[in-house]
């Protein structure tokens, strides 16, 4: 489960994240909808550790992210937009790297990465090197190195951008996996498609403030509108970055 309360980062006179509360649970997928620039990212990234908060709290199956930093990576699988992998090592050789990372070693490791290998559809080019992978073929490798030591709560930061449509489904049906295995996933976007075929709630965030949230059913109630792209409109007041 995460927990943020309040949750501040400023940049100088930019303020990206500007008291940000919600709750995303375990077995559910939460989404961070939001225009470009809304502060989805940052909240994710303070999240897992890359950036300190300037104010407020975020916990992590009850770890504070600015004071248990090791523990919480080890309950968190990330996948940052626009990831890179190691060109030079093998699909195999990326995703044992990272199990390795995480203390993972021998049978154990070997079995967990051709379970995500099967999960992922890798088996075609898990011997490859990467150099040369498509978009989509680095984004099953990156998800897979953030999966490989069975965290409890998956963040992703806008997966399926720059994905073509097979593997943006396959992606979704991945992601529909973990929450049936009752992970917390929480995943910010700003492609209403995808939030609405996915999310059991959502976030709405913009300006760094949280403009709205609840489930798909709530914000349309909430906001009188009769589907999902209008309620958001209507939380945030305008179209600008709709897409």
């Amino acid at each position: 489960m995460i927990e943020v309360s309040n949750l501040r980062k400023y940049f100088g006179s930019v303020k990206a994240v500007d008291g940000v509360s919600f709750r995303a649970e375990d077995g559910k997928i939460t989404g961070l909808l939001g225009p470009n620039g809304a502060g989805k990212s940052t909240t994710l990234r303070i999240l897992y550790t890359a950036f300190r908060p300037d104010a407020g709290t975020a916990l992590i199956d009850n770890l504070d992210v600015t004071i248990d930093k090791l523990a919480v990576r080890s309950s968190i699988g990330v996948l940052t937009h626009g990831a890179g992998i190691y060109e030079r090592l093998t699909a195999y050789e990326n995703i044992r790297y990272f199990g390795e990372l995480h203390g993972m070693s021998g049978k154990e490791l070997k079995m967990r990465i051709g379970e995500l290998a099967e999960l992922l559809e890798m088996n075609d080019f898990i011997e490859r090197r990467a150099k040369g992978f498509s978009q989509g073929q680095k984004t099953k490798v990156a998800l897979a190195r953030a999966l490989v030591h069975n965290p409890k709560n998956v963040l992703l930061d806008e997966p399926t951008n720059g994905l073509d449509i097979m593997a943006t489904r396959g992606l979704r049906e991945v992601i529909q996996r973990l929450k049936g295995a009752g992970h917390c996933v929480l995943f910010s976007s700003h492609v209403m498609q995808e939030v609405a075929a996915l999310c059991d709630e959502i976030v709405i965030i913009a300006n760094g403030t949280v403009a709205a949230s609840g489930s798909p059913e709530q914000l349309r109630a909430d906001t009188g509108q009769t589907n999902l792209e209008d309620a958001f409109v209507k939380a945030i007041g305008s179209e600008e970055g709709l897409i």
